[in-house]
């Protein structure tokens, strides 16, 4: 009797159980009825140019390779009939190496079968598996735990099909506390907190007079001999809660590192997949200091990963620097002394101690479940076949949804570095500005510009192999194709992104009129990043006919538009990629700057429909939008220069709420390698000017503060290092001056450097001994307590290197003169 049951990917693995045989794939769902283990037999394929088949074959024969060769009816980029080449998958690689030497390319090998597998069935991320019952059986992994929850089914074949299937997915919040070691010292764990949103447990290293201690614990506390024995308690823990995702912060590069080593070092093995398997750890090729890993059936999501993954920006990615932006709550222990704190409670408190343990489990998963991260995740994997834990992922985004696709439509995919590469395509169009400070000022936006080009000019990988093989010298605007740039054309309807876009479009705005802010954020960004992968050398369909035919297009758009305001009688005093910004050069109400910028929309909105339909008869999906009315707005002017700078700019507009409101783009109050006190210094002084309040004052009274010393607490830099510190050698930044410095000092104390290997934050000052690290590390989660000692601040370095340049952009436009308000002479306070 066949049944179907809803399924949701958790993970998916391969194996070749024999040399001869089709390779075993084996795939962990989340069902309505709990997790499902499937197993499948699949060969892999790869292709080869027809007229290479005899040759292939008579290799595989002569090597006695399980390689089957057969005709099928699809061609490549070039137009030649293929061949497919089954074979296990543990052989494809050895194969496409056999096949070069012989000079006979091999394409699509590196596909992963799995991957193939759903793809080519339009499996993203949910299915509906249609099954005979016999096939399915129960099984359960024996652990020394009570009430032990991890069971699953196993099901020997199946059939897959597209589903839709959203599913709550069990959670496990973990973060573990540990010592600081000095040099020369082991690091020692001292506990494993796990929160669920039923239980809440601290697995504990029992210390030596700890338990005399005062521990009034609201949760479980499992005091435990030594690290073994939490190890194993950890193993039998993540059985008992049977969890679909772990959930942490730094999870993967710290604590999920941490745990492996001491796994490692204990000869314990990490049980922590679903059947019981191990835990596998590898790293990445071209990052060797980051780590991967993979669990049967389970996935580990680091919050870090997965709020960039979602374009989520923050100043700084600590737990307690995002916890109090998101949630206005804090981890419990912060401050320069926390690590000394941290031994200190593990030695004499334990309930302080696991509460500040649990508290970071807490704050993750508030964070999670404020911002619906899992929600976002599930919803891009809907959208993309991409697993859970996959953080960027855009090229392979790209071709799960493409490339079943072009199959049907007859052709393979080129390998990497097929696609033409003479020329470069240029980056997106960017207006030379017109300094100053200007009133009512219209912000136009082109609504998802690259993907409303990419459906407008039909602009598709497969659309330009069929355009260039369209009759050229058939005249526009009735021929069969659209030209593009650098010699590229397009057919007019054989082709797949278009269509792809335009689903996704139409996805899109219905997920906004049902509310779902996840899907609609999902969709936004795999439409932006359209361009993105045809434009990037790592996609095998890299072209830059294709890039160039988005980008040059955008520019010839963004241009006309502005030569088409200004003909109405208006001045476009900067253009950015996909916006530009018109100057009304009159003393209007904002109700009539609105009325003005929704008509210019409307209205070029129609130039450009009627335009395209008699250049090239096409139908536009270009849409402007009226975006923002500046009440007042400053656009600087590049230092030491009269030309306008580009991409930075400030302005006033009016909140929901009638109230003003400041936006900086590009600005020093935006940039984090600026410091406080100049980011607050711009904020407050173009604000005021801006809303016409007396500033002269004011800013006299900022130098007399800073001279004071009453606003040392701004004056940090934080920069990041980005290579090890052995590599600075002649020209050595301040950042890393004085990470130097501090690993220097730590040395010296006894500790173990910090910046060695480089790619870390270090914040530091300016002083009379030039610039010295503030060993603050309120970003990390771990610190050792002593704090560099700093020489005083160099307040000359920051009148003339942080507030004079703010000051001095915004003073030309205003008439007032610099020196006079920000001179450093006696004679400027008085007495």
């Amino acid at each position: 009797m066949t049944r179907s049951l809803d399924a949701f990917l958790l993970t998916s693995s391969w194996s070749d159980a024999a040399p001869d045989q089709d390779s075993e794939l084996v795939f962990w769902w989340q069902t309505p009825v709990g997790p499902l283990r499937q197993q499948l037999r699949q060969p892999a394929v790869c292709f080869i140019e027809r007229r290479h088949q005899q040759e292939a074959e008579r290799m595989a024969r002569a090597l006695g390779w399980p390689v089957s060769c057969r005709p099928v009816a699809l061609a490549t980029f070039d137009q030649q009939a293929v061949t497919a080449c089954y074979m296990p998958a543990s052989y494809s690689y050895r194969w496409r190496d056999l096949l070069l030497n012989q000079q006979i390319p091999c394409r699509e090998v590196d596909v992963r079968i799995t991957d193939r597998y759903l793809m080519e069935r339009f499996v993203y991320g949910a299915a509906v598996i249609h099954y005979d019952a016999a096939g399915v059986s129960e099984t359960s992994v024996s652990v020394a735990v009570p009430n032990n929850a991890d069971a699953y089914q196993t099901l020997r074949g199946g059939r897959l099909f597209p589903g839709s299937y959203r599913p709550t997915l069990q959670w496990l919040s973990l973060d573990i506390e540990t010592n600081i070691p000095r040099q020369g010292e082991a690091l020692k764990l001292y506990s494993v907190g796990l929160v669920t949103s039923q239980h809440r447990c601290v697995l504990l290293v029992e210390q030596h007079g700890a338990g005399a201690a005062t521990a009034t614990d609201p949760v479980e506390l499992v005091r435990l001999a030594d690290e073994v024995a939490v190890l194993h308690a950890l193993n039998d823990r993540m059985a008992a809660r049977d969890p679909d995702v772990i959930l942490g912060w730094n999870l993967i590069q710290f604590d999920l590192n941490v745990l492996q080593q001491k796994y490692h070092e204990h000869d314990i093995p990490i049980r922590w997949g679903r059947d019981g398997s191990r835990l596998q750890v590898r790293r990445q090729r071209n990052m060797p200091d980051r780590i991967i890993v993979n669990m049967a059936g389970r996935l580990a999501l680091d919050g870090i990963e997965l709020l960039r993954a979602a374009s989520y920006q923050f100043e700084s990615f600590s737990l307690n620097a995002v916890s109090e932006q998101l949630l206005g709550d804090s981890k419990l222990l912060t401050g320069s002394h926390r690590g000394q704190d941290i031994q200190r409670l593990y030695q004499t408190d334990l309930g302080a101690f696991t509460a500040y343990n649990l508290q970071d489990c807490d704050l993750v998963w508030r964070i999670f479940e404020k911002l619906k991260l899992l929600e976002f995740a599930i919803e891009r994997s809907l959208m993309t076949g991409l697993a859970l834990d996959r953080m960027g992922g855009s090229v392979a985004a790209f071709e799960n949804l493409y490339l079943p696709r072009l199959h049907r439509a007859g052709y393979i995919a080129p390998n990497l570095g097929e696609g033409y590469r003479a020329e470069k395509s240029p980056g997106g169009y960017v207006m030379e500005s017109t300094p100053g400070l200007f009133e009512h000022v219209l912000v136009l936006d082109f609504k998802s510009l690259y993907p409303s080009i990419i459906r407008t000019f039909k602009i598709d990988p497969m659309g330009l192999i069929e355009g260039l093989a369209t009759d050229a010298t058939l005249a526009l605007p009735n021929a069969d194709w659209v030209p593009g740039f650098f010699g590229g054309r397009f057919h007019q309807q054989q082709h797949i992104l278009p269509e792809l876009i335009r689903g996704l479009g139409e996805h899109r705005e219905h997920a906004k009129q049902q509310g779902n802010k996840p899907l609609s954020q999902a969709i936004k960004i795999i439409m932006a990043s359209c361009y993105g992968v045809l434009g990037s050398e790592g996609c095998r369909f890299h072209d830059t006919r294709l890039s160039a035919s988005i980008t040059k297009r955008s520019h010839e758009i963004i241009q006309t538009s502005s030569d088409w305001i200004s003909a109405q009688g208006y001045e476009v005093i900067y253009g950015d990629t996909d916006s530009v910004f018109v100057c009304l050069r009159a003393a209007v109400t904002d109700s009539a700057a609105d009325r003005i910028g929704q008509q210019l929309a409307t209205d070029l909105n129609r130039w450009w429909a009627e335009n395209l339909q008699q250049r090239f008869g096409i139908q536009s999906y270009l849409e402007m939008e009226y975006e923002t009315h500046y009440q007042r707005f400053f656009m600087p002017s590049i230092r030491g220069a009269e030309t306008g700078s580009k991409k930075r700019y400030a302005g006033l507009i009016s909140d929901a709420d009638g109230l003003p409101k400041m936006v900086f783009k590009g600005l020093e109050a935006v940039r984090s390698d600026w410091t406080p006190l100049a980011r607050q210094f711009q904020q407050q002084l173009y604000r005021k000017i801006f809303l016409q309040q007396p500033y002269q004052h004011w800013v006299q009274q900022q130098l007399r503060d800073l001279l004071d010393g009453h606003s040392d607490s701004l004056l940090s830099y934080r920069k990041r290092l980005r290579q090890p510190l052995a590599m600075y050698q002649r020209q050595v930044p301040p950042h890393a001056r004085a990470a130097m410095k501090l690993d220097h000092w730590r040395q010296q104390n006894g500790l173990m450097p910090r910046y060695q290997q480089g790619r870390g934050w270090i914040s530091y000052r300016i002083t009379a001994n030039g610039p010295e690290p503030l060993d603050d590390q309120q970003d990390n989660d771990q610190h050792d307590g002593l704090v560099y000692p700093t020489a005083a601040p160099d307040y000359q370095h920051y009148i003339d290197k942080q507030l004079r340049p703010i000051a001095a952009a915004i003073f030309q436009f205003t008439g007032d003169d610099v020196d006079d308000l920000l001179g450093t002479q006696g004679s400027l306070f008085g007495p």
